[in-house]
């Protein structure tokens, strides 16, 4: 009679390890608080306000300020250009006011144009005896 030998099931003995650990974090502040730049360039693409940034991470502001003004810029840049990006293809598409709004924000028209010829004297001649 052959014997079986038992099967070894797989027991997953690698450690799970959270896909945050794996970027490279910044610790800051005195407490030595890891934060993940990454996260804060994306909070600050979405809009959100030092503050709010802070209270998510768990930072004082000036730590924030000092250790990520490059990803606060960068991120708030990023949020600058997708916003123009859709409202130049909502213009783009036939929204009229978009079109008008654009034009006075990027390229600076006007309804009530401003001239600066406007505040000068017009040269305007008498007539003498009915001759000009």
């Amino acid at each position: 009679m052959s014997e079986e030998l038992p099967i070894k099931k797989k027991t997953g003995n690698k450690p799970k390890v959270p896909v945050d650990i794996a970027v490279p974090h910044i610790c800051v502040g005195r407490d030595k608080k890891p934060v993940n730049p990454k996260e804060v360039y994306q909070l600050a693409a979405l809009g959100c306000k030092n503050t709010e940034i802070c209270d998510w991470i768990g930072i004082d502001q000036n730590t924030l300020s000092y250790n990520f003004a490059t990803e606060l810029i960068k991120g708030r840049e990023n949020l600058r250009q997708s916003l123009r990006q859709a409202q130049i293809k909502v213009a783009l598409g036939g929204n009229a006011t978009m079109l008008i709004w654009l034009g006075k924000n990027i390229l600076g028209q006007s309804d009530n144009p401003t001239d600066a010829d406007i505040d000068m004297i017009l040269p305007w001649e008498h007539a003498i005896d009915g001759k000009v």
